[in-house]
């Protein structure tokens, strides 16, 4: 037993040192291009971001997924919400900050959670802005090259909440 103890103490104290002594990976390259870099279009209308919200919901009903799906401009001020009727309260604010993320950021909001749950340093830059969430489900809306708005869903896992969303993007003809 006390061999045991011994040999757990010592790999306990050995181990961080093996760590210490690995070599860090070198930094990468700094791009040339800006990532991201999506030119703003003239705002989703109306009835472009219904026509989305209609294809999320039939989405989802096929599934009996019960969703919130938001769709906003590209400076993420809400152009149409819809909420199937027994979904969460919860997820009406988050499927409006999912398509606030992608919009803002010009990215799909699960890309800061793959960073977020990958451990990114990176992430903590992010703890300032305000409306924004680090959940898959929420991508931008690029028509013709342009960054028109951004659509969300919330209600389900979020790959479930991601299928919605994206079925919205079809709708639009975005791929």
């Amino acid at each position: 037993m006390r061999i045991a103890a011994t040999l757990i103490a010592a790999l306990a104290l050995a181990a961080p040192m093996a760590h210490a002594q690995t070599p860090s990976a070198a930094p990468a390259p700094v791009p040339e291009a800006m990532p991201f870099d999506i030119p703003y279009g003239t705002p989703i209308g109306l009835e472009a971001a219904n026509k989305a919200i209609a294809a999320a919901a039939a989405e989802a009903s096929k599934h009996n997924w019960k969703m919130s799906i938001s769709v906003v401009d590209p400076a993420g001020n809400l152009v149409a919400h819809a909420t199937m009727d027994g979904t969460q309260y919860a997820s009406i604010p988050i499927s409006q900050a999912k398509a606030r993320t992608a919009a803002l950021f010009r990215r799909p909001s699960g890309v800061f959670q793959a960073a977020a749950n990958g451990g990114s340093p990176n992430m903590l830059s992010l703890l300032a802005v305000n409306g924004g969430v680090a959940s898959e489900g929420g991508f931008p809306i690029v028509i013709d090259g342009k960054l028109v708005g951004a659509i969300g869903a919330s209600g389900g896992i979020f790959t479930q909440d991601a299928v919605t969303a994206k079925a919205g993007l079809v709708a639009l003809g975005v791929k």
